[in-house]
């Protein structure tokens, strides 16, 4: 029972992380949006970027000089919505429903089109072509349930919080404004006291995500005439009925970055432009510790958005990040800081999946084989290579000498009954029918003892059965997962 608990673990464990090959667990993207009627009317309208490919570009700083630049996806002006979700959102949608956690986060500076990235122009009402990413999440989301088995039932909650002025404040319920982020073992980060609404269907979605966003914080700037003055986050879970299968997806729209003189900020809007640079240079400090070989500590603690981020950026989801930009040379200084930015959070390394190795740490111990990791990719690699060589040999080796059991307990088994047969023939006919019976019970002793014999040769075929159903099984992904990524399903 172990071994098929053991199988089945390890093949659950991987295939639901199977996809991760085709897409990494950073993902970074850019796009530029087209000029806006302010930029045109200040005559600064010619573009501070030359496109190379749609992944790379040279973007020209204030001072005319170059820097090149490569992303996972550079979106340009004629870029369209569709473009954006289908290459950042769509994968790691799909793969919520199996379990898989994802985020995705719009970043850059105020009225970059952040918020037109990830909502549209609106909400509500507004056509296919130009619909946010968030809508499409929750279009691709009930769509993917569809095409999963008819039989598995799922629920999807929602729930909306901002940052504001450090404050988390639940957006479906606004005199909820002390939301707690706490973390628990084995499942992460979680946003404790919020309002989880149950979702049916996208056109659900979309009226209680207008309620929520009718909440957000927002006012006006020389940059934006409705400027977002807090983060906002969606959470998304989606859970199998009656089953462990639990997937979240988090997107978060971050106000933006911004500077005084530009935006002309004072007062309430001022103190809120310093939280938010604030955050956003707690942000910036994380991605750095986290890409710096000589840190040992990462400041997830330094700030409300990076302690709800924590799993999003320490290797524990599936995270995609857009880098919004202006194309003008007006904003050159704010757009080479957001590239900066994604570049530097292009290199965050893969971390270990703590939930993945400890549930397979769990199942190898249970069959009495050791697990132990080690920290670095490479020694991990290497170490998986010979972990895997070692078992399947002694799972060899153990299927042969069970065979070989099983065939000498069948003859044994077959020379049994023919003596017992034989036995109790020869005694009928010296004794009589008499003394049948007793020759009767002498029979009945042997078959017992022969269903005895049998019952053990069943057992142990069946053993042989499901250490054949193991080697194979790990045989398979070997050479499905494994090898072909070395153990790169492991993070997540």
């Amino acid at each position: 029972m172990f071994y098929q608990t053991l199988s089945d673990g390890i093949e659950n464990s991987f295939h639901k992380r199977s996809n991760l090959v085709k897409m990494s667990n950073v993902t970074v993207s850019v796009r530029f949006r087209p000029f806006n009627s302010r930029e045109k009317r200040e005559g600064s309208d010619s573009v501070c970027f030359q496109i190379m490919d749609e992944e790379s570009f040279l973007f020209k700083d204030e001072k005319e000089e170059e820097h090149a630049f490569s992303f996972d996806r550079v979106f340009y002006q004629r870029s369209t919505q569709a473009d954006v979700y289908n290459f950042m959102a769509k994968p790691i949608v799909k793969d919520a429903v199996n379990g898989i956690n994802g985020t995705i986060i719009t970043y850059g500076q105020t009225g970059a089109g952040k918020t037109y990235s990830m909502e549209g122009p609106s909400i509500l009402g507004c056509d296919e072509q130009q619909k946010g990413i968030l809508p499409r999440v929750f279009e691709g989301l009930f769509e993917s349930i569809k095409c999963v088995d008819g039989v598995a039932k799922y629920t999807v909650k929602l729930s909306m919080v901002e940052i504001y002025m450090e404050k988390i404040r639940d957006l479906f319920d606004t005199s909820n404004d002390y939301v707690q982020v706490k973390e628990i073992k084995g499942q992460g980060i979680f946003l404790l006291g919020t309002t989880e609404i149950c979702i049916i269907n996208p056109e659900e979605a979309l009226s209680y995500l207008s309620e929520g966003i009718a909440n957000r914080a927002v006012g006006e700037t020389q940059m934006n005439m409705a400027s977002s003055r807090s983060h906002c986050i969606f959470v998304i879970s989606i859970q199998e009925t009656d089953q462990r299968v639990r997937g979240k997806l988090i997107l978060v729209d971050l106000a933006g970055n911004e500077k005084v003189e530009k935006t002309g900020a004072e007062g309430r809007v001022l103190e809120e432009a310093k939280n938010i640079n604030k955050s956003l240079s707690a942000l910036g400090n994380v991605i750095k510790a986290l890409t710096s070989d000589k840190t040992n500590h990462v400041p997830f603690r330094d700030s409300k958005l990076t302690r709800i981020l924590q799993d999003s950026l320490g290797g524990n989801s599936r995270t995609a990040l857009l880098c919004c930009c202006s194309p003008s040379f007006l904003n050159a200084s704010e757009s080479l800081s957001t590239l900066r930015f994604g570049a530097r959070t292009k290199q965050l390394k893969e971390n270990l999946n703590v939930e993945v190795v400890n549930t397979l740490k769990e199942l190898f111990t249970m069959g009495g084989i050791i697990f132990d990791p080690p920290e670095q990719f490479e020694d991990l690699a290497l170490a998986a290579d010979e972990a895997i060589n070692q078992t399947l040999l002694s799972l060899h080796q153990t299927v042969e000498v069970l065979s070989k059991a099983v065939e000498q307990l069948t003859m044994e088994n077959i020379a049994l009954k023919s003596k017992v047969y034989t036995t109790t023939y020869l005694k009928a006919n010296a004794i009589g029918s008499s003394n049948l019976h007793c020759s009767d019970s002498n029979m009945e002793r042997g078959n017992k003892f022969s269903v005895s014999i049998l019952r053990i040769g069943g057992l142990v075929s069946n053993g042989i059965y499901i250490w054949r159903m193991v080697v194979w099984k790990l045989i398979a992904l070997w050479r499905r997962c494994i090898a072909p990524t070395r153990f790169w399903l492991l993070f997540a």
